[in-house]
């Protein structure tokens, strides 16, 4: 906390690349690792599914908790700029065993997107070339594999050259979103969309029009997942030019960009479509699974490609930056004893965690081919698990925010809002929603496989969490972790590893100033 930090002297940082990142690069790193475009053609087709015309409110009910978390990731932030994040932060709020979880939480998201998002890369990349080769697995999997390197090898290089990446992949991203809408506003207005089409509704906007609590509650844990990802700017706070304030900034503004993409695509998806459950209709199952792969050939006709260079572009994206917030949480649980020693070797020349970093890669390759030889429709499985994770550990930090700052909630009116209220209703929404959703994907109807009679999606979120619960356990038997699980590597007082000072002024790689 604050008054327990200020008088203490600075430990050494762990050797990140400090200043590299400005509130442009942080908030463009943020925006990619969710992948807009590929979040909204995996999910959008399943949320309609969900609960029908009110998939815009969904998206905006889902957006809340968002926002209230990512005002507690500031404030931690400010307190505490350590790319750890909800490891560091929650084993100074809760001890050693709770920020242990909540570093594996993060890690265990982390792994099942990047096979889920080599798949989908893999996949776009032959659509591009010939569809038939798109359809052979092996091939497939291998080009997915050869993504997973190239991007880990990117972010053993450094955030500078990643940053550069993502400035050009972002905006391609963006750019086919706004031709998506701009295609939909004038086929709508010239009368070519196709007979499903309809008017935007204003009653698409109501939140009390859910019919069923059960798809409400589906169709927040899977809008949950399209958000999920702006946190990565939070974990990169070490390496921007002012960590205690650009980072939760460009959390915030992440948010609200997302908020506008994801309604307004998704408003201009259904009026086009329309709900049918024939046809282009997002009412139709066959559609769910890709919902721009439906509409590109009649909404794009010749330059239908457009849309999937914008799906891989989206998806090599986030590969990327998914890799990041991962590699540096493992360091920071290194360097306070939660994890072996070789995972928090940062590289001499380009001050990245190189050995984090590459077990990232491995690790998640091994994953990817591993369920993909199982069956395809496990992989599929995973991407529904991963709200789990995701509502888990945001949860785990809303409530850190509020414990951690305990002693001055209510000093001024700043305090009661960002420190306590916010962070304490995002954590409990994300609660309810972690609670209610496990109870529904124990069905085995839920999802694609079934496994001892209960649902796949069950087994892969619950399970990959209790794995977590194990794997500590036997660290902690390790002579290098007791330490840490003594409290004595890390605790509410002790100082972090952060920089020692704040760096000189000098232009980012986006070319803005902290």
């Amino acid at each position: 906390m604050a008054e327990t930090t200020a008088t203490a002297p600075r430990m050494p940082s762990k050797g990140l690349a400090t200043g590299t990142l400005g509130l442009v690069g942080s908030t463009v790193i943020g925006l990619a690792s969710t992948a807009p475009v590929y979040s909204l053609a995996a999910t959008l087709g399943f949320v309609v599914l969900a609960v029908g015309a009110q998939a815009p409110v969904a998206f905006i009910i889902a957006f809340v908790p968002m926002l209230l978390i990512a005002f507690a990731y500031r404030e931690l932030n400010r307190a505490v700029p350590d790319c750890g994040t909800t490891f560091t932060w929650a084993t100074k709020a809760f001890g050693p065993r709770v920020g242990w979880m909540g570093g594996w939480g993060v890690a265990v998201a982390g792994m099942v997107v990047l096979a889920n998002l080599a798949q989908i890369g893999g996949k776009y990349f032959w659509l591009l070339i010939n569809e038939d080769i798109a359809q052979n697995p092996v091939i497939v999997t291998a080009t997915g594999v050869v993504f997973i390197a190239l991007m880990t090898y990117i972010s053993y290089r450094g955030t500078e050259i990643g940053e550069k990446l993502q400035n050009v992949l972002l905006g391609i991203q963006y750019l086919a979103l706004i031709i998506f809408v701009i295609a939909v506003i004038v086929a709508l207005s010239t009368g070519t969309a196709p007979a499903g089409a309809t008017v935007p509704e204003l009653s698409w906007f109501n939140p009390f029009a859910f019919e069923s609590a059960s798809g409400f509650v589906e169709a927040i844990l899977l809008a949950l997942f399209i958000y999920w990802g702006w946190d990565t700017c939070l974990a990169l706070n070490e390496e921007t030019k002012d960590p205690e304030r650009i980072p939760g900034r460009a959390a915030i503004l992440s948010t609200l960009i997302l908020l506008v993409t994801y309604v307004g695509v998704t408003v201009a998806a259904m009026a086009y479509a329309g709900l049918g459950t024939t046809g282009l209709g997002l009412g139709n199952e066959n559609n769910a699974e890709d919902v721009f792969f439906a509409l590109k050939d009649v909404l794009f006709g010749p330059l239908a490609w457009l849309l999937v260079i914008a799906v891989l572009v989206s998806a090599v994206s986030s590969t990327q930056t998914t890799i990041l917030p991962t590699a540096r949480g493992t360091l920071a649980m290194a360097a306070y004893r939660a994890l072996p020693r070789r995972f928090g070797m940062v590289h001499p020349k380009y001050h990245t965690p190189a050995f984090s970093t590459v077990v990232m890669g491995i690790v998640s390759t091994v994953f990817y081919v591993g369920l993909t030889i199982v069956s395809e429709d496990f992989l599929s499985d995973t991407i529904l698990s991963l709200g789990l994770a995701i509502a888990f550990y945001y949860a785990i930090t809303g409530f850190a925010c509020v414990w951690f700052f305990r002693r001055e909630l209510f000093a001024n009116a700043h305090n009661v809002f960002f420190k306590f209220l916010f962070p304490l209703l995002g954590a409990l929404m994300l609660t309810a929603a972690f609670i209610f959703s496990a109870i529904d994907m124990f069905n085995p109807d839920y999802g694609y496989t079934v496994i001892f009679g209960i649902g796949g999606v069950f087994v892969v979120g619950i399970g990959s969490l209790a794995l977590g619960v194990v794997l500590m356990i036997v660290w902690s038997f390790f002579p290098r972790s007791k330490p840490f699980f003594r409290g004595e590597t890390l605790n509410e007082t002790t100082e972090v590893l952060v920089p020692e000072e704040t760096v000189p002024p000098r232009r980012s790689v986006d070319g803005g100033w902290a």
